[in-house]
């Protein structure tokens, strides 16, 4: 009995190295931590159980018969974020480069399965040098088994990509079909083609950091949702944001210990617009002075900046946040912020978490790049996200709200809950020169005149009241006690039940 006990200790030994102390020493060396080391750090110590430790590859050709590491590649299982049920992967760049194989493809496989069965959020690290080409197709199938189940998965289970290598080809295509994108600055990249093919093909000559580096996918192409220093500092906030998602389509929003009056007033708040209607604030001000203890996580920060996506809490519940930013923009709507929105929304959508947006929106942003690029297909992306929404929606809108985007933000129309309004709110088909110039152009030479019919038409229209008469807006607030109001708004629809049409899926404008 001693010597089959010895005989697992010896196993188990073998296989925590992976691929043998010169790579794990070599991973070091990179400021990149081992599979194993990345999952101690994700969650509770102590709570990892790991699956499929001694599972090796089946493939006999190039020699491989000869080199069968336990593990192949991947170290799965499952473990707990502060006592909550989470499973993962992680990909071992030690053994073979992390290549994906048929086996490899199998273990993560089994893992979202049961995800899946449990009702648990997923979290996959990866760090692979793509298919592993000695298994030819069977990798490629492995790909696509797993890009199956994320499709299946989305929507009844959150599912959290961590980019803390190399990801490329086929590979990319399993994290862009998950809710969240992380990566790590200067030693994780995304791509679906290198660039040694690119120069070959189109001879561009670039880098894999700036094809594909963390710094091009949360700025530019919005593939990522956010960019860490480094391995430690992305699975701390990795645990963070974990603590702000249910576990699943069927349950509820964590709720967790708050030590913030939720009655709080908050004074500052009635200075916060100015009184120059084109100067810009920050709305992440209000955001953070809105939420328990100023808690803001947000998504997407370096991407479409006009708008501001994240969570907060209110009385310990997690809360969506959507909010135009005044300080990019202006707070526009365009292509880019419209996807970003949309996204954000659908997302808290499937997963009944209540959605909070705060709204200063002058228009969609003018252009031909915008129209050229489909601003109309991509506006109602949002649109369409909100109207199909059944979750609470609590909107507040602080300054501006014209034309179209009134609309689009979340308003009574798109079956928002409770919409308020700051006294500063002006809700109208546009700005009032604008208005003048189109409804009074035979009197475009009087400057007087022209003046003095602004100055009308800001009196009666610069302002929430007539929305309000119409029943548009619940009630026009004073800004201090925003946080009281939303709070006291979100506890009211607690219980809110409301259902779409039944329909196979719906066809969003995509």
């Amino acid at each position: 009995m001693k010597d089959i006990l010895q005989e697992l200790e010896r196993r188990r030994d073998e296989a925590r190295l992976g691929g043998g102390q010169r790579r794990i020493d070599a991973q070091h060396k990179r400021g990149k931590l081992t599979a194993r080391e990345r999952i101690e750090l994700l969650v509770d110590e102590g709570s990892f159980e790991e699956f499929d430790m001694f599972v090796a590859h089946r493939s006999t050709d190039f020699g491989m018969q000869d080199e069968r590491p336990y593990g192949d590649g991947v170290v799965t299982g499952w473990g707990t974020i502060n006592g909550r049920m989470v499973y993962v992967f992680s990909q071992d760049f030690t053994v073979f480069g992390g290549s994906l194989s048929e086996t490899h493809a199998q273990k993560i496989c089994k893992i979202m399965d049961m995800a899946m069965q449990n009702g648990a959020p997923l979290i996959g690290i990866n760090d692979s040098g793509g298919a592993r080409i000695q298994e030819g197709v069977a990798s490629l199938a492995g790909y696509a088994d797993v890009f199956q189940r994320n499709i299946m998965a989305s929507g009844v289970i959150p599912q959290i990509s961590v980019i803390m290598g190399p990801c490329a080809g086929g590979a990319v295509y399993s994290p862009a079909m998950t809710d969240f994108i992380f990566m790590v600055r200067d030693t994780s990249y995304m791509f679906v083609t290198g660039p040694d093919v690119v120069k070959t093909v189109t001879n561009e000559v670039v880098t894999a950091e700036q094809l594909g580096g963390a710094a091009t996918h949360t700025r530019k192409s919005s593939v990522a949702d956010g960019a860490f220093e480094d391995d430690v500092e992305a699975l701390s906030e990795i645990r963070r944001l974990f603590d702000f998602l249910p576990m699943n389509n069927r349950g509820t929003v964590p709720v967790r210990p708050f030590f913030d009056d939720p009655s709080r007033i908050e004074e500052s708040l009635d200075t916060l617009i100015p009184d120059n209607p084109n100067q810009p604030y920050d709305m992440k001000e209000l955001i953070v002075k809105v939420a328990d203890e100023g808690d803001f996580y947000e998504i997407q920060k370096d991407f479409a900046g006009n708008i501001v996506t994240g969570f907060i809490r209110l009385e310990g519940r997690t809360v969506g946040i959507v909010a135009n930013q005044p300080m990019v923009l202006a707070g526009c709507l365009d292509i880019d912020s419209s996807r970003k929105a949309a996204r954000f929304v659908r997302f808290c959508d499937a997963f009944e978490i209540p959605i909070l947006t705060f709204v200063d929106v002058p228009g969609f942003l003018p252009g031909t790049g915008q129209e050229y690029g489909g601003v109309i297909k991509h506006g109602a992306k949002l649109l369409f996200a909100y109207g199909e929404a059944t979750v609470p929606k609590v909107t507040v809108i602080t300054r501006k709200a014209y034309g179209g985007a009134y609309d689009v933000m979340a308003s009574k129309h798109l079956r928002g809950d409770f919409n308020y309004a700051w006294p500063t709110a002006e809700i109208a088909v546009m700005g009032a020169k604008g208005a003048v110039e189109i409804l009074y152009r035979s009197e475009l030479g009087d400057p007087d005149k022209i003046a003095a019919r602004t100055k009308d038409y800001e009196d009666r229209f610069a302002n929430p009241f007539v929305a309000a008469e119409k029943g548009f807006i619940d009630e026009v607030i004073q800004p201090r006690s925003t946080r009281r109001r939303v709070a006291r708004a979100f506890a009211s629809l607690r219980s809110k039940k409301l259902s779409n049409p039944w329909k196979k899926h719906d066809n969003i404008p995509l």
